[in-house]
């Protein structure tokens, strides 16, 4: 007699568990809540510091400029970044960069505080926090897989884009309440206080994972970016990545300046309601990061679709001017901004190998948060010349280009990417073009 055998459905624990495993890791789950306490500080500075700005100079020019001045060295040091990420150990660099961050926040709160504070001293201090940036942000990404097994890497990372978009959630709303009861100073000093969580969890984390073996003399530092940057560009899998995110990260995301744009010049909203437009897209963001943390592998395909909707949404965003319609526009284009750069993530920690996996997260990194100067001078010279909503639905066109590019590109390395996906199923290496 054959025994009855049934498939039994998997009951919500077990869909639950399997989008937060990578949490089971206590690492892992450490640095994760460390994260988003520390992250929704950062946000409360981010409206703050551009709600600031456009008081002080009532300029679109001016915070773009800031925005550029913040972004600027992750540009032009965030290769030497991703290197000096490959050299030491990631959990004393993070101290060291988080600890410093604390005392810049804390600055920035005092001099607002004081009534003391001017442009140029938000100029400085934006500066600063983007120097500590370029060397925080390879060093933050490649810890992580460090603190999980490989095969929840994927999960791991879209746990963390989940930890960094709760905290835009909380955020920009607590942020906006903070500005409208206390005022921005409230936001730096407590942006300041939040640094605590992540230096904990940093302090208790118990794994110490070896140093890769580098070659640490001074002058082996341009060579490695240059083995770095010659691997990027000879491996179709990452370079795919490079052009679309050349074009997202440049002039797609700006939210910086484009959200607190839309809010003064389009909505002519206060401070809370500015809040509550950050904290839409993160809704979206949200969602669309627990739906990743719940999938397997990342596609190409995955990655096209979230490049092409991101910039469609971009480009509708500015000629809606009612909240009704703004507000789920910007919860999709959340969605699909992290369904683009966290898919970005996965794929490129996933194909470069760990000795190289610091400097290709560099050149992640510089085109993700690096090239915003550019754009956001861009955007900021275009609104003041052409208003608000002709600015940002070019940045959209420029966004959509970069995509086409991408898939251009796709289209002429096909047999390259099969031999390389057949290799991968059998477990060889692929043959070098």
């Amino acid at each position: 007699m054959l025994a009855d055998v049934t498939t039994a459905r998997p009951t919500l624990g077990d869909r639950l568990g399997q989008t937060f495993r990578a949490l089971h890791h206590r690492d892992f789950r450490l640095f994760w809540f460390g994260q988003v306490v520390s992250n929704t500080g950062s946000w409360m500075q981010s409206i703050a510091q551009a709600w600031l700005v456009l008081k002080l100079t009532d300029s679109p020019l001016a915070l773009g400029s800031v925005t550029m001045l913040q972004a600027l060295p992750v540009l032009l040091l965030g290769l030497f970044g991703g290197v000096i990420a490959d050299r030491f150990p990631k959990r004393k660099l993070l101290l060291f960069t988080q600890l410093t961050m604390m005392c810049q926040a804390i600055a920035l709160g005092i001099l607002t505080l004081t009534g003391l504070i001017q442009l140029w001293h938000i100029y400085l201090l934006a500066l600063s926090l983007g120097t500590l940036n370029a060397l925080d942000n390879p060093t933050r990404q490649t810890l992580v897989s460090e603190l999980v097994p490989g095969e929840d890497l994927p999960n791991a990372v879209a746990l963390n884009s989940l930890s960094f978009n709760t905290s835009r959630l909380i955020g920009p709303a607590i942020g906006g309440l903070t500005i409208a009861a206390v005022g921005v100073a409230g936001c730096f000093l407590l942006n300041g206080l939040s640094f605590f969580g992540v230096v904990t969890s940093l302090l208790l984390i118990r794994a110490r994972p070896g140093v890769p073996t580098a070659d640490r003399r001074r002058g082996a530092i341009f060579s490695q970016i240059g083995e770095g940057l010659r691997y990027a560009f000879a491996t179709p899998d990452v370079l795919f990545v490079v052009i679309v995110m050349a074009a997202i990260g440049c002039f797609g995301y700006n939210f910086q300046t484009i959200l607190p744009l839309i809010a003064q010049y389009v909505l002519h909203a206060d401070a809370a309601s500015f809040g509550l437009l950050t904290s839409s897209m993160a809704i979206g963001s949200v969602g669309s990061a627990l739906l990743m943390a719940s999938r397997g592998k990342v596609t190409r395909r995955r990655i096209l679709i979230g490049a092409i909707g991101f910039s469609v949404l971009l480009f509708s965003v500015p000629f809606a001017t009612s909240w009704a319609v703004l507000i789920p526009l910007l919860i999709a284009l959340g969605a699909f901004s992290i369904l683009f750069g966290s898919s970005a993530n996965v794929h490129l920690q996933t194909v470069t190998p760990p000795a190289l996996r610091g400097r290709v997260m560099s050149i992640y990194t510089l085109l993700f948060l690096g090239s915003t100067p550019i754009g956001s001078m861009v955007v900021g010279t275009l609104a003041e010349k052409q208003g608000v909503q002709a600015a940002i639905a070019e940045m959209a066109v420029l966004c959509m280009i970069g995509v086409l590019g991408g898939m251009f590109y796709l289209s002429r390395v096909r047999a390259q990417l099969r031999s390389s996906d057949e290799a991968a199923l059998t477990g060889q290496p692929a043959v070098a073009h």
